[in-house]
């Protein structure tokens, strides 16, 4: 009888067992499940915001390029082209296509239907052409935001309340529409150009760049300091307090919020050292001190994966310590340190926080040409572009956001198959 109890209350505790194990599993891949949703969810956001920022509204007029306006002196100086006043010839071409158009309010709210960059197009047009003066020529110029924002969500609703544009503008595009004046074309301005207070006019090549030489510069310095300092402490060093106490505090410093190293590198770089403001060359100098902590560690964790046997290999063979440590046990310990280094990389091209306080904050429209140059970077313009008020920004920000999210799982993937081509299974 006690056999049979033993029994039945062991059957009952495997169940029961069985039963949490699997509510443990369940709980796991609901967890998983859920991030994974969460994660689809806000890429779905980003890329259904985001795509319209590609494709950009193009209207198209007949401009007369009046020589009167454009070289009244007849003498064809690059100077004289280079200051006309193109946007004069961009009015006459709506007036001349809406000749009914009489107030002055009109006026304003018609020649608004243009982007004032379009004054910008012609003259390049021009310098490039001057055989254009005196001839008149049927342009695609670009659509101010507005426009181009109607054409994207508001043109085939019936509600059209969101619209920032009036009856009568909504009117005039429809007349381009009949005549097929108006069309979208892909958005190259989005990568070609520096930032603007237009959203039509506004593009990601500035930030992108600052971003490339902030980048190389944190490369540059926290690659062979991290791997140094690697080495040293793995391979060199003696064990006592010192190393320990260095070795404590570079596992703080990866924990250490991203903002405090901005603080030190305002502190530091800028007003000690009387650095400049808003250039690459001081970003990377902070970023590097945010991700060599990162550095150390994979490295040190790379290094500590290559077997003892390696080492006693080559002492035995008479290699020197020197010899061991750079002529075997380094470029076993390689990928490891490529990988932690790409990760740290990708940490940096991420953050915003550090930068913002060395003033990458800065409205910089032209393109920067070196790490002095004066610029911002990508996470930063993306910060700007999301607190500015007008609508088309929000696209653009979204979009932004994709080409940063790709840059980042391009070098995760690069890591990944670094790791994998290189790594050696001991």
């Amino acid at each position: 009888m006690n056999e049979i109890n033993i029994k039945v209350a062991v059957e009952r505790g495997l169940k029961k067992r069985q039963a949490r194990e699997r509510r443990f599993r369940l709980i796991g891949k609901s967890a998983i499940f859920t991030g994974l949703g969460i994660l689809a969810l806000l890429l779905t956001s980003i890329i259904w915001n985001g795509m319209g920022a590609f494709w950009q509204t193009r209207i198209a007029l007949d401009v007369e390029f009046d020589s009167s306006v454009i070289d009244p002196e007849g003498n064809r100086s690059t100077e004289a082209l280079y200051k006309a006043n193109y946007t004069a010839l961009v009015k006459a071409s709506l007036r001349k296509a809406f000749p009914d158009v009489k107030k002055r309010r009109d006026k304003r709210k018609l020649y608004s239907l243009i982007s004032n960059g379009a004054g910008y197009e012609l003259r390049d047009l021009v310098l490039q052409n001057p055989a254009l003066i005196g001839q008149t020529q049927r342009i695609w110029l670009l659509a101010d935001d507005d426009v181009d924002t109607y054409g994207k969500h508001f043109r085939d609703k019936e509600d059209k309340t969101g619209t920032r544009l009036n009856a009568k503008q909504i009117a005039w595009l429809a007349t381009f529409e009949k005549s097929e004046s108006i069309q979208q074309n892909f958005n190259t301005t989005f990568f070609t150009a520096g930032d603007s207070r237009e959203p039509e006019l506004a593009g990601i090549r500035g930030a992108v760049m600052g971003s490339l030489y902030t980048l190389l510069v944190t490369l540059a310095l926290s690659f062979p300091i991290g791997i140094a300092a690697a080495v040293y402490l793995e391979e060199v060093a003696p064990t006592n307090r010192w190393t320990d106490f260095i070795e404590v505090n570079i596992n703080n410093l990866a924990a250490v919020p991203s903002i405090v190293f901005g603080l030190l590198g305002l502190a530091m770089f800028i007003n000690f050292f009387g650095m400049p403001r808003s250039v690459p060359l001081v970003g990377g100098l902070v970023l590097t001190l945010m991700t060599l902590p990162t550095i150390i560690i994979s490295s040190r964790a790379a290094l500590k994966a290559v077997p003892p046997s390696i080492r006693e290999a080559a002492l035995g063979l008479g290699a020197s310590r020197t010899q061991t440590i750079f002529h075997h046990v380094v470029p076993q310990a390689m990928p490891g340190m490529l990988t932690g280094t790409i990760i740290g990389m990708a940490q940096a091209l991420g953050e915003t926080a550090p930068l913002l306080m060395i003033g990458m904050v800065a409205f910089i429209v032209d393109i920067p040409g070196g790490p002095l140059d004066p610029s911002t970077v990508l996470p930063v313009q993306i910060f700007l572009w999301a607190d500015s008020p007008e609508r088309a920004f929000l696209e653009r920000t979204s979009a932004a956001i994709m080409v940063l999210l790709v840059f980042l799982i391009l070098m995760n993937l690069i890591a990944v198959k670094l790791r994998r081509k290189f790594e050696q299974r001991w």
